[in-house]
């Protein structure tokens, strides 16, 4: 049977048009552009501290209310020399510049342009000028959503920047508190190990006396003496810890350490006392004021949108440009002007070959999803686990506390009676050093639980994203407008 030249078009474009749906169909399941779930655990498996009446909004000030100019000082000094804050600062500038470009797409491109041109082609043609100005605009149609879904990428990327820059000024603070934490509880122990020396070389000195009178075994005289030796070590040790300590704030704030030496003069050994936090009952609710989760999940959308944008790219691509403005003409003693106009090309490009690169692209933008929401669930159970840890600790240290108290005041007691012994010479120097090591070891515990306890409640802040709230300035997409973030 013989077929119309209309009949054969008419297949022919229709087998294009089947070709074509094959060719651009999408060759991997294409992901949601929506925030990923969080999946947290429906409540928590440590018991939680009890503070009525604190928050989110009590979280805002926690460090205010430790009470401490120093550590607040040492806090915003550190942040301001960090360079990891200042790189969070650097990469929103670079999100927000890439956002406004990748938004500029959507919107037609104007270019003004000027020429003109004189002179006299041929001896028998008269000399002429030529001159014009115009304005030409180019805009591509964006039919299938390839430039809006860069751009909702790059408001992504940029609302994670700014969550991420909230995220390092937490950490920063964090860090600063623990080397302050860790600082004074060094400075109690300093304290306590000085008394432990002085009893030491007390011991020694009368021990000494004794020996050389004959009232003792020079055996005796010899322990006494590597008593006090073990004492100065003690000692020196400790105090070497605190000078490392110190360092570590100097490395950390960049201040001058006589400077700062001089500024923590006020307040040594003197532990910071943070006010309780509330931890709210749903992990989620208490998850969602971490900004390093807000990131993470903007990342997922993120790439989710990029996806979506290289599987756009696929298909056909519409563009239209058009120019407008006046132009003038003179030849001799007669001139010319008036307004020129066009208006196109419209130009339709459709990939029709490239050796399969369009459609690989959308399959590795589709593994690169699949990983940021592998590493937003990674996230999600890390953070889950830092909140329980450091509830575990404090619980722990709160009940470890009381009975360390209890065996100091057992202990102390026993060295009062064992020193009063020794002295009336009716008991030995082993008994007294035995009393004074249990004595020495019960105080630096209550130390070390007090330091660990202002390690977890810092840890739990941290924990629960120190305050932050997704609606400080990372919630919509507004903030690719916005001026510089605001200090949480």
């Amino acid at each position: 049977m013989t077929r119309s030249p209309a009949a054969l078009i008419l297949a022919l474009g229709a087998s294009l048009l089947l070709g074509a749906c094959s060719a651009f169909a999408p060759p991997v399941a294409m992901p949601p552009t929506t925030a990923p779930p969080l999946d947290a655990p429906a409540h928590w498996q440590a018991p939680r501290p009890g503070a009525a009446g604190t928050g989110t909004g009590a979280m805002l000030d926690w460090w205010q209310q430790f009470d401490d100019p120093v550590l607040l000082e040492l806090i915003r000094t550190a942040q301001d020399a960090s360079p990891t804050v200042a790189a969070a600062a650097s990469r929103i500038e670079q999100a927000r510049a890439s956002s406004v470009a990748t938004g500029a797409s959507l919107l037609p491109a104007l270019n003004a342009n000027a020429n003109g041109r004189a002179g006299r082609s041929e001896l028998a043609t008269p000399a002429f000028g030529f001159g014009s100005v115009n304005l030409q605009a180019s805009w591509e149609l964006d039919l299938f959503g390839a430039n809006r879904a860069g751009r909702d990428a790059a408001v992504a990327r940029l609302q994670g920047a700014q969550a991420g820059w909230h995220d390092a000024r937490i950490a920063v603070a964090a860090e600063a508190a623990a080397s302050y934490n860790a600082l004074r509880a060094c400075e109690a122990l300093v304290l306590q190990t000085q008394a432990d020396e002085r009893s030491r070389a007390e011991t020694a000195r009368i021990t000494e006396l004794a020996a050389k009178a004959g009232l003792i075994a020079p055996a005796s005289a010899a322990l006494a003496r590597a008593s006090s030796a073990q004492g100065r070590s003690l000692l020196a040790g400790q105090r070497a810890q605190c000078d490392l300590l110190i360092k570590s704030l100097v490395a950390l704030t960049a201040l001058d350490e006589t400077l700062l030496r001089r500024q923590l003069a006020p307040r040594q050994a003197q532990l910071p006392q943070p006010t309780l936090i509330a931890v709210q009952s749903v992990p989620g609710q208490a998850l969602m004021q971490r900004p390093d989760l807000l990131g993470a999940e903007r990342q997922v959308v993120a790439a989710a949108e990029d996806t979506a944008q290289n599987q756009a790219l696929r298909y056909p691509r519409v563009a239209i440009a058009g120019s407008v403005g006046p132009a003038w003409l003179r030849m001799q003693d007669n001139s010319v002007s008036g307004n020129l106009w066009t208006i196109g090309p419209l130009q339709v490009s459709m990939p029709l070959f490239d050796a399969g690169t369009r459609k690989q692209n959308v399959v590795a933008a589709r593994a690169r999803y699949d990983e940021a929401v592998s590493a937003y669930r990674g996230l999600v159970r890390n953070a889950v686990r830092e909140v329980e840890n450091a509830l575990v600790t404090l619980d722990a240290s709160e009940r470890r506390i009381e009975d360390t108290q209890i065996a100091i005041e057992g202990f102390d007691a026993s060295l009062r009676a064992t020193d009063a012994r020794f002295r009336g010479g009716l008991g030995s120097l082993f008994e007294l050093e035995e009393a004074r090591r249990s004595a020495l070891v019960a105080k630096s515990a209550l130390v070390e639980l007090q330091r660990e306890r202002v390690a977890a409640w810092i840890n739990l802040y941290r924990a629960l994203g120190g305050g932050w709230s997704p609606t400080d300035d990372t919630g919509s997409a507004a903030m690719a407008s916005a001026g510089e973030p605001k200090a949480p």
